[in-house]
């Protein structure tokens, strides 16, 4: 028996493409669709959560929505990746600056993902799991935001469960290389590791954390155009 549609994703499957780019909030999804896409469909719309499905320079393509936190996008990747035959994910999304060289609208490839999270203790591992990104999509991300002439860095990032932390260490990140923070990388890497699916996420800097400059949320909903170049050039 089919698991489509989900508890939560209304798509059928076939419905929804085999790479999908996924942001935490629905308008900035509606965004890329309308400004990315050719004929695109909606396919989602439970919880306020918006799919569609079109293409980009004549290939398939889905766009979608995440929510915030690991246990948000644990659920959606989860969903995609086993039970609508998704083959890649790839996350655009906002950070917080750790790092003195990287600065408002600056791109950030996750190449690994630091966590203070418990996500992966279902996995009953004998020791610590580093979730990583997959190289290729990586590589080409790279590759892309070269031609472009966009600012970039790649490296660690930090995905923790809270926003509102009340004795964050950012100190302690910062000694061992993190260069931002965020909510979603690790769960997301952690579910392509576990189906044997392809993930990467890439981070605009929305916020420094040590300096305290910061966009405003109209901004990081339409501006952050840079990182969609380069996802979509990955299509």
């Amino acid at each position: 028996m089919s698991k489509t549609p989900t508890p939560h994703i209304g798509a059928k499957l076939g419905e929804i493409a085999e790479t999908v780019i996924m942001a935490g909030d629905p308008l900035r999804v509606k965004f890329m669709a309308e400004n990315f896409m050719e004929n695109p469909v909606q396919f989602n719309n439970i919880r306020g959560m918006l799919g569609f499905t079109g293409t980009y320079k004549g290939k398939r393509v889905s766009v979608m929505g995440h929510g915030m936190g690991m246990a948000s996008i644990g659920i959606y990747t989860y969903e995609l990746f086993n039970f609508y035959g998704v083959k890649t994910i790839i996350r655009v999304g906002s950070s917080g600056s750790i790092n003195y060289d990287l600065h408002l609208g600056d791109l950030v490839f996750a190449m690994g993902a630091c966590t203070d999270s418990n996500y992966g203790a279902q996995f009953e591992l004998p020791g610590t799991f580093a979730p990583i990104a997959d190289y290729d999509l990586l590589r080409g991300a790279v590759e892309a935001c070269e031609q472009l002439g966009y600012r970039y860095k790649v490296g660690n990032v930090v995905s923790s469960d809270i926003f509102y932390h009340d004795n964050p260490h950012n100190d302690r990140w910062m000694k061992m290389g993190a260069l931002a923070v965020e909510m979603e990388a690790a769960a997301l890497y952690m579910n392509a590791a576990r189906s044997g699916n392809r993930a990467l996420t890439i981070l605009t800097v929305s916020d420094h954390i040590l300096t305290g400059e910061a966009t405003t949320a109209e901004e990081r909903q339409t501006t952050f155009t840079h990182m969609m170049k380069v996802a979509f050039s990955l299509i």
